[in-house]
């Protein structure tokens, strides 16, 4: 690892607070808490402090954005798909009518709904064992 990195990265572990994305306040800082003899190198490590923090908040704010327009797309989907179902119309009318049911027919029991058991109404052979009886 490259000198001007590895000092970097052991400054801001330690003093991550005190820099910003500004060079001339993170040199000034750097002054601060450290003796560096050399002005190139301290320029370096300045430069490279403030390249790492201006990485970081454009990262961060490109995933904020992501999350926001992750977001505002769920919102807007879920009223698109709720509109396009109770939209919906045919573009064309049937040419022709389904036949009705005639009415003599009895109507068939819904498939959905289970038959219930008719209280007052006797199978065949309860009617035939109650002639029986009543005999």
């Amino acid at each position: 690892m490259d000198r001007i990195k590895r000092i970097s990265n052991e400054v801001l572990n330690e003093y991550s607070e005190r820099f910003g994305t500004d060079f001339s306040t993170n040199k000034q800082k750097l002054n601060e808490i450290s003796i560096i003899r050399s002005k190139g190198l301290k320029n370096e490590i300045a430069g490279y402090i403030t390249k790492m923090l201006q990485r970081q908040a454009k990262f961060e704010e490109r995933k904020q954005m992501m999350i926001d327009n992750e977001k505002k797309s769920q919102e807007h989907d879920l009223p698109r798909a709720q509109k396009s179902e109770s939209a919906y119309k045919p573009a064309y009318k049937p040419a022709y009518k389904p036949a009705e049911p005639a009415a003599d027919k009895p109507a068939e029991p819904a498939a959905d709904k289970p038959a219930e058991p008719a209280a007052d109404k006797k199978t065949i052979s309860e009617e035939i064992v109650d002639e029986l009886k009543s005999e």
